[in-house]
């Protein structure tokens, strides 16, 4: 079984090995670190970071608290077993739950740096087995790097409130050319309500089982789908006064599937006779069962790590989702009425087309009735269809494809607890078109994709709605990739992503939107297994505009300078001009209608 950091090596290193002939398509790959200029030791270090909303305490809370988790270097640590730490739930939040309050906000910090030459590696964060965070490193230069990453946490407040482990995995090889070693610091910052909050319906989960593996490893927690046909699996039994859960679920993916999105039907590969390049199309779907019921599905978010495509393009803003991987949730209330028999039930993930290798797992949050010994529910409709369609058309390495798909899942069931009869719909639609272009000997790809996802989730009795949520994201991608000028064992490679998310969100009596655009081009020179020399530059424009406040930023960076930087916090007035215009000329799509993203 490869991880992550031994993928993405391996995967380099075969493609240094071949001419570019074998490759046919232009090369995806990851890099190490570069230097552009001559090391100069005086320089400090550079501070990498990925553009989000900042998380406020909400107001009138107090904190923070904060309390160090864990602290480790991470260097030979491929293979080897997880860093732990005793976890015990800081006095200050016994203290709080003694005067009656609760966790307002509780923020998980990682801080790291490094120095050297290393390729970016995925890493994870488990606290008792459940993951609260997977994110990837940045690359570091001679002269060091800094990053740090914040991830609201409140919603574990109950696994927090109890002793257990925490477990990181950041598998990392160092030699005489990738000398980086990671070092980073694990923090907990807790906020809490100055006053008992009134008790309106409980919005955290009483509990959280991990749908993991389990300790000791040596590798991190999540499972591992290595092929089409792979589906990993945990036996879990939940308690029998359940009436609400949830599950959230964690993707990753490498290897021959880090960059899934540009790979063509094996049918190309075979006519071409390409036996080094990944296949199975460009089209993925993560499928989540429990026993042999699909509950749900996950398209993923097109994240880029920080060594993908040209490392310079991230440099020093990184790719959108890649220090804070986002995570997706599924509600299941409407099926517990299978599983409130007290016996284990099966929790799986199998990945449609899969190559080796996706990371998965799952955290299941689950609502208890304190007042009821035992819970009683039925499943009142359920339907799950799909369908995908490649439509292939090419002669030699010259190609087009064109990859659609759709997914409907929807169930209806009730929960009787000590609350009344508790009717719950669950609902998710999703729609993908990918477009691949090879063209010139396949020197040259373009990507042109668009995934759609639309879920709502609502929970009544009898005529009163308890729950209202309704979640719609567009996550448009443009990639262009093209080789040339091959020398020897040189070659220029030349790139241009546009990537982002349009979402709309509304729960219950509030609501949000998002438009997180990101335009970066870059071109390097290969030599052998270095770049010996590139460019890259990256514009990004991040516009939040909720209840709970707003947030816009515009900032641009070329070679590891940031060339501009605006933000602003106000929802009194409009952002400047210059965000419209750039998601104009992104053509990033709306929730409302997607474009194409290459116009």
């Amino acid at each position: 079984m490869a991880s992550p950091a031994t993928s993405s090596c391996l995967l380099f290193l075969l493609a240094l090995l071949l001419p570019l002939s074998a490759f046919a398509v232009p090369r995806r790959l990851r890099f190490p670190s570069l230097e552009l200029a001559s090391f100069n030791a005086s320089e400090p270090p550079s501070t990498f970071f990925e553009v989000d909303r900042p998380i406020r305490p909400p107001r009138g809370s107090v904190g923070p608290c904060s309390a160090l988790l864990l602290s480790g270097s991470f260097g030979y640590t491929y293979g080897r077993p997880p860093s732990t730490a005793a976890y015990a739930p800081p006095e200050c939040l016994g203290a709080a739950r003694g005067r009656g309050g609760s966790v307002a906000l509780a923020v998980l910090e990682w801080t790291a740096d490094c120095r050297g030459r290393q390729f970016d590696r995925i890493f994870g964060v488990w606290l008792s087995g459940a993951e609260l965070l997977r994110s990837c490193t940045a690359e570091p230069r001679p002269n060091g790097i800094l990053w740090s990453v914040s991830r609201d946490v409140t919603r574990y407040a109950a696994l927090l409130s109890e002793p257990g482990e925490i477990a990181v995995y950041l598998g990392n090889i160092v030699d005489r050319t990738y000398t980086g070693v990671y070092h980073a610091n694990l923090t907990l910052h807790l906020y809490f309500d100055s006053a008992p909050p009134p008790p309106p319906q409980q919005q955290h989960a009483d509990l959280i089982l991990p749908i993991s593996r389990s300790l000791p490893l040596y590798d991190g927690q999540w499972f591992a789908i290595q092929n089409s046909t792979d589906v990993q699996s945990k036996k879990l039994a939940i308690p029998s006064n359940t009436y609400r859960a949830v599950l959230e679920v964690f993707v990753s993916f490498h290897g021959s599937d880090e960059f899934w999105y540009t790979n063509p039907p094996n049918e190309y590969i075979e006519a071409n006779k390409l036996s080094g390049l990944p296949g199975n199309g460009a089209f993925r779907e993560i499928i989540v069962k429990v026993d042999e019921d699909i509950v749900g599905a996950v398209w993923p978010f097109t994240v880029i790590y920080t060594g993908g495509v040209n490392p310079l393009l991230w440099r020093p803003i990184t790719g959108v989702g890649s220090f804070n991987l986002p995570t997706y949730d599924i509600d299941i209330t409407p099926f517990l009425g299978k599983f409130l028999d007290g016996k284990e039930h099966d929790f799986g993930f199998g990945v449609t087309n899969a190559l080796d290798v996706w990371y998965i797992d799952a955290n299941l949050h689950l609502w208890l009735d304190h007042k009821s010994v035992r819970t009683t529910g039925g499943l009142v409709s359920y339907d799950a269809a799909a369908s995908e369609h490649v439509q292939s058309e090419f002669s030699g390495l010259t190609g087009r494809f064109v990859t659609t798909a759709s997914r409907h899942v929807s169930a209806t069931g009730w929960v009787e607890s000590s609350h009344g009869k508790v009717m719950t719909t669950f609902n998710q639609r999703f729609s993908y078109v990918n477009s691949n272009v090879y063209s010139k000997s396949g020197s040259v790809q373009v990507v042109n994709q668009t995934i759609d996802t639309k879920s709502d989730v609502s929970a009544t009795i009898g005529g009163t709605v308890l729950l209202s949520e309704e979640v719609h994201q567009v996550f448009p991608l443009y990639l262009f990739d093209g080789t040339s000028d091959e020398v020897g064992d040189e070659y220029s490679l030349v790139s241009v992503v546009k990537l982002g998310i349009s979402e709309k969100r509304q729960q219950d009596f509030s609501n949000s939107s998002l438009q997180n655009a990101q335009s970066a081009r870059g071109s390097m020179r290969v030599k052998k297994n270095l770049v010996v020399s590139g460019s890259g530059e990256n514009h990004q424009v991040y516009r939040y505009v909720g209840t709970d406040g707003c947030y816009f930023r515009d900032v641009s960076s070329k070679n590891y300078t940031v060339v501009l930087d605006h933000s602003d916090g106000s929802c009194l007035r409009r952002p400047r001009d210059v965000g419209s215009r750039f998601f104009s000329r992104l053509s990033i799509p709306s929730v409302d209608g997607a474009v194409n993203v290459e116009s």
